[in-house]
């Protein structure tokens, strides 16, 4: 037997997506019990991202990550990320290669004047 709407409680939720020159988020309310992916599609991100890949992309809710079928809770922030252009790991591999020093926060140091 199908509910009436007003029959569900509503959560206010928040979906998350950032490129390097846009960022939007997208205040909607979903059912009680919705999981991150139903919140997802019924913000219809996807149609002003088409580049999302919901079922590769790496979701979470404020920086943890977390599962497509994780339920949301009110006030939860829906984070969807984009893949890494370059492995961390391996830019400090690179860089420790090629014997340059770096500053805290990822910098290079500028050469010495001396």
């Amino acid at each position: 037997m199908a509910h009436a709407p007003s029959d569900r409680a509503f959560i206010r939720v928040e979906i998350a997506y950032a490129r390097p020159d846009e960022q939007v988020i997208i205040p909607i309310d979903v059912p009680e019990g919705a999981t991150l992916e139903q919140a997802i599609i019924q913000s219809r991100i996807q149609e002003r991202f088409p580049e999302i890949q919901l079922q590769s992309a790496k979701v979470g809710v404020f920086g943890k990550l977390s599962k497509l079928s994780a339920t949301v809770r009110p006030g939860d922030r829906v984070e969807i990320y984009r893949p890494l252009l370059a492995d961390p790991k391996e830019v400090r591999k690179k860089r420790a290669a090629e014997g340059k020093r770096t500053r805290k926060g990822g910098g290079d140091l500028e050469p010495d004047a001396s």
